[in-house]
C-alpha cells in the first residue's frame, strides 16, 4: 500500500502550521484557523497531520492512542515523513497523539519534565470534533487578557479537574494542542481553569 503524501510545499506549509500552533499557544483557548492541505492516513485529521509534520522529527518519540495504533499506516506515515520513533510506552513519549479525546489517559502517565529540565515533558496532540470560545471553562493565565472561555467536544469526565492539577505542578506538567477539522488551539501548562460559583 502506497504511503499518503506529506506536505506538497514543505517549507511554506510547515511555516504556516508552526505560526498557527505558536499563535494558539500564545493565546490559550483561542482557536486558530489552519488549512492543512493534506490527505493523511485514515484516522488522522489533516490538522493533526500538519501539526505532527511540523513539530515531530527524528529526535522525537511519539505515542499513539489505541485507535491510531490499530492503524499501521499512521505509524508508517509518521516514520517515513518525520523519522520519529513510535512507542507504546507513555513514559517515553515526547508527543502523544490522541484520536479518542474522550478516552485520553491521565496526564500523569506522560513525562512531566524535571526541576532542572521542565521542557522534557510531553505535548499531547488531541483530536476533537469542535472547539468554541463562546462557552465552556473559564481560563486565566499568560496570554489571556483577564479571562476567557473555552470548550472542546468531546472531553473526558473530570478533564478540567485534572487540568487544574496539571497547572498546579507548574513549571512541570504537560502541554496540550487541540486539533479540530479546521483549527488548532493551545492549552499550555501555565493556563489555569477558574472555578466558578
Amino acid at each position: 500500500m502506497a504511503l499518503a503524501a506529506g506536505f506538497a510545499d514543505p517549507v511554506f506549509q510547515s511555516q504556516a502550521t508552526f505560526r498557527a500552533v505558536a499563535a494558539a499557544m500564545a493565546e490559550p483557548g483561542h482557536a486558530v484557523a489552519l488549512a492543512a492541505g493534506l490527505v493523511p492516513p485514515a484516522g488522522l485529521l489533516a490538522t493533526t497531520a500538519a501539526v505532527l509534520l511540523t513539530l515531530v522529527d527524528f529526535e522525537t518519540t511519539v505515542w499513539l492512542d489505541d485507535r491510531l495504533a490499530r492503524t499501521p499506516e499512521v505509524a508508517d506515515w509518521l516514520r517515513f515523513h518525520t523519522g520519529c520513533r513510535i512507542t507504546r510506552d507513555t513514559d517515553a513519549a515526547d508527543f502523544a497523539v490522541i484520536a479518542e479525546a474522550g478516552e485520553m489517559p491521565p496526564f500523569s502517565h506522560f513525562p512531566q519534565g524535571t526541576a532542572e529540565y521542565p521542557d522534557r515533558s510531553a505535548t499531547l496532540v488531541v483530536e476533537v470534533e469542535a472547539m468554541t470560545a463562546a462557552a465552556g471553562q473559564l481560563l486565566t493565565g499568560p496570554g489571556i487578557e483577564g479571562a476567557a472561555r473555552f470548550a472542546a467536544i468531546p472531553l473526558p469526565d473530570g478533564f478540567w479537574h485534572a487540568w487544574q492539577e496539571n497547572h498546579a505542578a507548574f513549571p512541570l506538567g504537560i502541554d496540550l494542542v487541540f486539533c479540530s477539522p479546521d483549527a488548532v488551539a493551545g492549552l499550555p501548562r501555565s493556563t489555569r481553569p477558574i472555578r466558578e460559583g
